[in-house]
């Protein structure tokens, strides 16, 4: 990796490591209540407290007599704007921000929360997704007209009045019709809990404002939707707001939209210093975590084992407030369909709110939950048939040509490689269930599933060579610990014939760095990879014009190798005389050569019938697995 020796020796820079002149600690009181109405709020005996600079509350955001709000917007959300900065009504969550303290160092901050007074009125909580979409649930939020986010790129559709805020659907044929024809229907129920994503480095946040707008340092994989997102809630252009980040100590989605931002952004306007708010690793646990689920699957086959229809209702929990829920949900909503060619499919995929922690993004995106539902029936439905499960599954899956069932034409299709290689790696042939002589019992099993990447996204990267001899690589790509800047690096010098670790990766700056949709989705090195790949083309053909204005030859006789120009002889043999780059460069007066790529990925999902193009790009999977019980 370009950042190995960084790595080893601990010189590389985290967000939580840097320390700015007259910085200010931020600290977040959280409430001890799911559910509850702050019926009273009484910080001054925080700010009595030695070193205490300021306390951020709901007068802040909503203003009184005597001032006006700090914020533009007091609401945030990646897809619907529902999380206030710090509670201005009511509480959602045990952890839920309620108010938050500035001063000299952290331990001064910590104690201060402690003299915040706060009177609280309960209120009924709900904490499961199928009892909050009951007639007479708990609401955990009521939606209004304005509930989208910054960073919704589709069609988001709430069930108004509800615990709702989107729900997907698709369908494909005659579901009732399809069950009919069936020989036999299976159902089943499926939960998965939730998980804590437990990255290394907690969520860290450091803002501050001086003439030139306000600036943010913050290990987010979402650099410029934390741009937009903070520009609109503070009222300011987005030139004027300037996020950088370091790398970050993994993620694995728990970092993809904003948690401490906003709240160290609103304590640094209202103090005029910089603030830091880094969480403890117990608040990373109430910050954000991956969406439980509830899915109820029906699934019609014929005794020939062909699949006749699949029917799905499922539930993603997103807690308090809905994060990437939406997203999650749609996701999910087509991925429960499974790599399979399904005549007849009814999804319900519904975003759910409930008084839980908020859940977002984590590894898998939604695909987790609902393949390990989606396999499981299959599996009951080949027990039913009498059918070897990996039989039932060959009979049933996509192959080139196949049409999804969003409609969407595939190809490149390898599902049925990749199953049979895994049932080949534990061998399956030889039997899936036995006992061994020791009278312990072994069983074996397979899963398969299709998961789709962002869809639409873009991507933008610039490659610089310098007469000084350097090389930049300039995207917006955040590295999490998942070796992008390494990748991207060697794709650059692939094509312009320079050792990868040639380059210097500068790390995503919005200001600077050009624009990147987000480093979510298993995304980077195929979109990002060939924006890079595209910009160091461009400026191959730049290098090798230049070359050719130098050595007064066509531009057909320049050749690039190991960072060298060379001219072809009047034979067409390669000319002894070369010049590096920078030498070719300094020759021709040039300070900088830039060449400029970008990578696009269109399609996206029509919100009424839940068709289109649902991912450029799918990842397509299959696990094994043989287990020894006692």
């Amino acid at each position: 990796m370009i950042d190995a020796l960084e790595r080893v020796t601990g010189k590389l820079e985290y967000v939580i490591d840097i320390e700015l002149p007259g910085m200010l600690h931020g600290k977040v009181l959280r409430s001890p209540f799911p559910h509850a109405r702050i019926a009273r709020l009484d910080a001054s005996p925080a700010l009595e407290l030695p070193g205490v600079i300021a306390v951020l509350t709901r007068e802040d955001l909503i203003g009184n007599a005597q001032s006006a709000p700090l914020v533009n917007d007091p609401y945030h959300g990646p897809q619907v704007a529902d999380q206030p900065i710090v509670a201005i009504d009511k509480v959602c969550h045990v952890g839920d921000a309620v108010a938050a303290v500035a001063a000299e160092d952290p331990e001064t901050a910590e104690e201060a929360l402690l003299y915040i007074d706060v009177e609280y009125e309960e209120l009924p909580a709900v904490f499961d997704p199928v009892e909050a979409m009951q007639p007479g649930a708990p609401l955990v939020h009521e939606l209004g007209d304005d509930f989208l986010g910054t960073a919704a790129y589709f069609g988001i559709n709430p069930l108004l009045g509800t615990n709702c805020p989107h729900r997907y659907s698709l369908r494909v044929g005659d579901v009732e019709k399809g069950f009919a024809e069936a020989d036999y229907v299976v159902e089943g129920t499926f939960r998965v809990p939730s998980a804590a994503h437990v990255p290394m480095e907690p969520q860290c946040s450091i803002a501050y404002f001086n003439e030139d707008g306000l600036t943010v340092y913050t290990n987010t994989q979402t650099p410029f939707n934390v741009r937009d997102a903070l520009a609109h809630m503070f009222g300011l252009p987005q030139e004027r707001v300037r996020v950088l980040i370091r790398t970050l100590g993994g993620a694995y989605g728990a970092k993809t939209f904003m948690h401490a931002e906003p709240i160290a952004v609103a304590l640094a306007r209202k103090t005029g210093r910089p603030v830091k708010v880094m969480y403890s690793r117990a608040e990373t646990f109430t910050a954000v975590n991956r969406h439980p689920m509830v899915a109820t699957i029906r699934l019609g086959v014929k005794t020939d084992g062909r699949i006749t229809a699949k029917k799905v209702v499922a539930y993603y929990d997103t807690g308090a407030y809905a994060d990437s829920g939406p997203g999650v949900a749609q996701k999910g909503g087509y991925a429960s369909v499974g790599p399979y060619r399904i005549p007849n499919v009814w999804v319900d995929s519904h975003c759910v709110y409930t008084n839980l922690p908020r859940n977002g993004a984590y590894r898998g995106y939604a695909v987790t939950q609902i393949a390990f539902a989606s396999e499981a029936i299959m599996d009951m439905a080949a027990q039913r048939i009498g059918m070897d499960p990996l039989e039932f599954r060959l009979k049933n899956l996509l192959h080139n040509g196949d049409t999804f069932a969003t409609g969407q034409y595939l190809d490149d299709v390898q599902f049925e490689a990749c199953l049979r290689d895994a049932a080949e790696a534990i061998d399956w042939t030889s039997g899936v269930r036995s006992v061994t002589p020791e009278g312990k019992l072994r069983g074996k099993g397979l899963a398969v599933l299709i998961k789709g990447m962002l869809t639409p996204g873009k991507s933008t990267a610039t490659v610089e060579l310098s007469a000084d001899g350097r090389a930049f690589l300039h995207t917006g790509t955040v590295e999490l610990g998942q070796g992008a800047r390494t990748i991207i690096a060697q794709i650059a010098g692939e094509v312009l014939d320079l050792p990868y670790d040639a380059f210097e990766v500068t790390l995503p700056d919005t200001d600077f760095t050009p624009f990147d949709s987000r480093t979510t989705s298993s995304r980077s090195t195929y979109m990002m990879g060939n924006a890079v790949r595209e910009a160091a083309e461009d400026l191959r053909c730049k290098l090798i014009e230049l070359a050719a204005a130098h050595f007064g030859v066509s531009p057909e006789a320049i050749r690039l190798q190991n960072g060298r120009v060379y001219p072809a002889s009047g034979n067409g043999a390669a000319s002894d005389a070369s010049l590096t780059y920078a030498e070719l460069l300094a020759r021709q007066g040039v300070d900088c050569l830039v060449g400029n790529g970008s990578h696009q990925n269109p399609g996206g999902l029509d919100a009424a019938t839940g068709m289109g193009v649902a991912s450029s790009h799918w990842h397509q999977g299959a696990g094994a697995v043989e287990v020894e019980v006692d």
